[in-house]
């Protein structure tokens, strides 16, 4: 069922202008379409909604979360429901909305949209990318180096360790195959178990298959499923192991827990578009990239495990990282360069 808050400054929700003055448009209100798992993940939506939040209040204006309990099934009805509430400007979280907003986009030229994690095309179109690939070989590359080191604590020595992903698509897979890359660099003879829980707001069945990883000798486990992944963070303290947390700092949700969380600012990125937008600045037609470079992607500080990992480990991330941002390592894009031979 669609659910939108709606606003209640009724003499912005004007219909019908066409192009407008940079000044009027900025005063429009604007909405946030939450993805799928919804707010309270503790991850992806929230970490996003407090960067809109945030924006929104310094700019001095209206904006709203609209969800949907079937936000997948409902991309084109829930994006023209919000551009004829007169909305100014849409940001999109969700991934499968990419092709409705394209086609919305065109209908509603007074309109601005944002899309985050793909490249769609439109003048009044804005598309953002994260390198997700990047800050997942870091992960996978201290999960691998972690797994085998029996001085840490709930360690077996295997060289094995495993991914959880909310479901099978390039988006997601962008994660997993960074990922693996980071921990085959690292060992050539590391096993990465790849499992997909197709939800992103089940932590029950995240419990259920990140102790069922567990089980299989897995040392670390990191989460790619939103709010399903606190199951995974759960079975880590059941179990004595480790989880990687995703998109927001999840170290504390389980102190001691998580090992590290792959943080992917998705608070500056719609902080950015948003400001952008109130001040008559909107990126319409451009892609804003963020990576390790721009400081959009990149491993939480590890508050709680830092001083349970061998100093020559860390140094060797920060190594890994360095290379990465030089350009001497190469981390595989599945959007830009399709799947390698060692994920198909």
């Amino acid at each position: 069922m669609f659910r939108m808050r709606m606003v209640s400054r009724v003499s912005v929700l004007v219909l019908g202008l066409g192009a407008m003055s940079t000044a009027l448009a900025a005063e429009k209100p604007v909405a946030l379409i939450i993805a799928q798992g919804g707010l309270g993940d503790q991850s992806y939506n929230d970490l996003a909604y407090a960067g809109f939040k945030k924006a929104v209040a310094e700019a001095k204006l209206e904006g709203k979360p609209v969800e949907s309990k079937d936000v997948v099934a409902q991309a084109a009805d829930i994006l023209r429901r919000a551009s004829d509430a007169g909305f100014g400007l849409v940001v999109d979280l969700e991934y499968s909305h990419g092709d409705a907003l394209a086609t919305v986009a065109k209908d509603y030229a007074g309109t601005d949209y944002v899309i985050l994690n793909q490249v769609k095309p439109g003048a009044n179109v804005a598309s953002v990318l994260f390198q997700e690939q990047e800050g997942s070989y870091l992960a996978g590359a201290l999960a691998a180096l972690v797994a085998t080191d029996t001085s840490v604590k709930g360690m077996n020595g295997k060289p094995i360790i495993g991914v959880i992903g909310g479901t099978k698509s390039v988006g997601i897979d962008k994660f997993i195959v960074g990922y693996i890359q980071g921990a085959r660099d690292m060992n050539p003879k590391v096993e990465v178990k790849v499992a997909y829980s197709n939800n992103f707001g089940d932590p029950a069945i995240g419990l259920q298959m990140a102790k069922a990883m567990y089980d299989g000798g897995a040392n670390v486990v990191y989460q790619v499923a939103g709010g399903t992944g606190l199951g995974v963070i759960q079975a880590a303290k059941e179990t004595g192991h480790y989880a990687i947390g995703v998109d927001t700092d999840q170290d504390g949700v389980a102190p001691g827990a998580v090992l590290t969380s792959m943080i992917k600012r998705t608070d500056v990125a719609v902080e950015t578009v948003v400001k952008d937008y109130a001040a008559g600045k909107f990126p319409g037609g451009k892609t804003v990239t963020l990576g390790l470079a721009e400081d959009g992607v990149g491993l939480s500080p590890m508050k709680y495990t830092h001083d349970l990992i061998p100093a020559a480990t860390l140094t060797k991330i920060e190594s890994v990282k360095k290379d990465i941002l030089s350009g001497k390592i190469k981390v595989w894009n599945v959007v830009d360069q399709g799947y390698p031979d060692f994920f198909k």
